[in-house]
């Protein structure tokens, strides 16, 4: 087999490989929710430590601190009642237990399944647990178990309105007053948690603030994540941490369930999230604010990931605020790049991320000038076809050359019959005479193959294309093309294609290199319309510039033999 077409056997080796991944990924079968764990109060910081909160676990809600008439260390449970707050951009429910977030749904952001309904990204779903837990850090102070009164039971941010406070005063807590708020902005996806705490006893106090996302280790739910699905690899999802130091770190749950994750503990920068394929969830400490990230194991399939910052030396009578600041939205590139430093890096394009980043560059800029996703794609494809067109022009004028020595080829392989050896040593004698590269083809191909994947992450992980339309069939470039035409369209342009260029002499060759076509075809039904598109407009430019250089340059070097014998 001939080095290009050991290139092209790699390429699609690697693409069954991912679909096969994959295809198990999404059918393997389902991991059960967690069982319900009711924890303990978290324990007061030790002079001269950072404490660690302690976690509950979904199923029943969280425990409260304990009551008056309860004895300590034996908490009961409570049901809180929920706190629902409209935005622009959102819907948040909140629980009076805890004052914490147990769902928010994105108005703008379309189920992957039912366009007709907006997204939920984080759940107190057993089936896919992911909420938000906060708390204070001290003897008597409340925790993510504490119970809060809301002044009401919904909040709405009226026409007109750009801010939304949402105060809750915790119930039960000794010696100190404390106020939680949220505070809702139109016309973004961050909102701002705070703690407004005062000392009512007789001694100085120094909590520590906690802000952690609870989560189980499942894949997103097929609602949000059919797309990385049928893409042929599933994007990563698990907490992330960045600092200035160590910059971004993904931190597997596995690596968290064998105790070997290896982000930054204390730091005065940065932040901590949990990353899923087009979202981000991110709690983004303020600049030079100490603070230590944590990341830990909690249940049965159950994990955390937080922040701990701490409050102040708070004297008798005397008050202290701490904020965390709160992202949870689409992993749009622009905007996370203005909030946070580093939060653009959420948006996973794979180990080829110094590729693909300029290249989405590009399209983006493509994309504003023409105003839709499917051109941009078409032109940013001529794009790269006009840069790589140097190298294409001397793979062509190689093929061609290895056309005109077809029949020559073929007069060896009958003179030698099965002896591989002797017919190639033939062959290589050739090559020489007829001072031809038989790997001349090869540079091009290699040169595009790190091209095409960083390209294939960009139309993967970015928000932009899901639910973009192009044209007709053509409703969300995201997702399969659902008549499969282009899949269809590629196959005939591949088969084409394999016309076009020099043939394998060996016949098993010459049967795989027809069967590939339809094969990559079948594939192709499931990737993104957007990726598909991109390789038959790759394909059709392929065999334009294929068809003049067998009309040019194969003639020239048909001429040129004929000269020389």
């Amino acid at each position: 087999m001939d080095i290009q077409r050991l290139i092209a056997f790699v390429i699609f080796s690697f693409s069954a490989l991912l679909l096969w991944d994959a295809w198990q990924k999404h059918n393997a079968p389902k991991v059960p929710a967690p069982p319900a764990v009711v924890a303990g109060a978290p324990a007061a910081p030790g002079p001269g430590t950072t404490p660690t909160p302690t976690m509950a676990a979904p199923g029943a809600p969280p425990a409260v601190a304990a009551a008056p008439a309860a004895p300590v260390g034996a908490p009961v449970e409570a049901t809180g009642q929920p706190i629902v707050v409209r935005t622009d951009l959102f819907e948040v429910e909140l629980n009076s237990v805890g004052g914490d977030i147990r769902r928010v749904k994105l108005f703008k952001v379309y189920s992957a399944l039912d366009r007709s309904k907006a997204l939920t990204l984080l759940s107190a779903d057993p089936k896919q647990y992911f909420v938000t837990q906060t708390g204070l850090l001290g003897e008597g102070l409340p925790s993510h178990k504490a119970v809060y009164q809301a002044e009401a039971g919904e909040y709405e941010l009226a026409s007109g309105q750009d801010r939304l406070e949402v105060r809750l005063v915790a119930k039960g807590a000794e010696g100190v007053e404390v106020v939680k708020k949220f505070v809702f902005r139109r016309g973004t996806y961050e909102m701002e948690v705070s703690y407004e705490v005062k000392n009512v006893g007789a001694t100085p106090i120094s909590p520590f603030a906690y802000f952690q996302f609870l989560r189980d280790g499942n894949q997103p739910s097929q609602e949000a994540a059919q797309t990385s699905a049928i893409a042929g690899v599933a994007t990563f999802t698990g907490p992330a941490v960045y600092t200035d130091e160590l910059k971004f770190v993904k931190v597997d749950f596995k690596d968290i369930e064998k105790g070997k994750q290896t982000h930054a503990r204390k730091a005065k920068d940065g932040w901590i999230g949990v990353v899923q394929h087009y979202f981000v969830s991110a709690w983004l400490p303020k600049p030079s604010a100490e603070r230590e990230y944590f990341t830990n194991k909690v249940g049965e399939n159950l994990y955390t990931a937080g922040v701990i910052v701490p409050v102040g030396s708070i004297a008798p009578g005397a008050s202290a605020t701490v904020a965390m600041p709160l992202y949870i939205g689409p992993q749009n590139t622009d905007r996370l790049a203005k909030i946070a430093p580093g939060l653009e890096l959420v948006v996973d394009y794979g180990w080829l991320y110094i590729l693909a980043a300029p290249l989405f560059w590009v399209l983006k800029f493509i994309h504003g000038m023409v105003g839709n996703w499917g051109w941009a794609i078409i032109l940013l494809t001529i794009l790269i076809k006009l840069v790589f067109y140097p190298l294409n022009h001397k793979a062509g004028r190689s093929m061609a050359a290895m056309k005109v020595l077809g029949p020559k080829m073929e007069k060896l392989k009958q003179l030698y019959g099965n002896d591989k050896q002797k017919l190639n040593q033939a062959m290589m004698e050739l090559y020489r005479t007829e001072k031809i590269n038989p790997l001349g083809g090869c540079l091009p191909i290699v040169v595009q193959i790190p091209v095409f994947i960083a390209l294939y992450w960009v139309l993967l992980g970015s928000i932009e294309l899901r639910h973009a339309p192009w044209l007709g069939w053509i409703q969300d470039l995201s997702a399969p093309d659902p008549f499969y035409i282009l899949p269809v369209i590629y196959a005939i342009s591949m088969f084409v294609q394999t016309k076009l260029n020099p043939q394998p002499t060996d016949p098993v060759q010459a049967k795989v290199m027809l069967a590939m076509p339809i094969v990559f075809s079948i594939f192709f039904l499931f990737f993104p319309a957007g990726l598909v598109l991109y390789w038959v407009v790759q394909n059709l430019l392929s065999i334009a510039q294929q068809w003049h250089i067998n009309r040019t340059l194969v003639a020239e070097a048909a001429a040129k033999a004929k000269g020389k014998h």
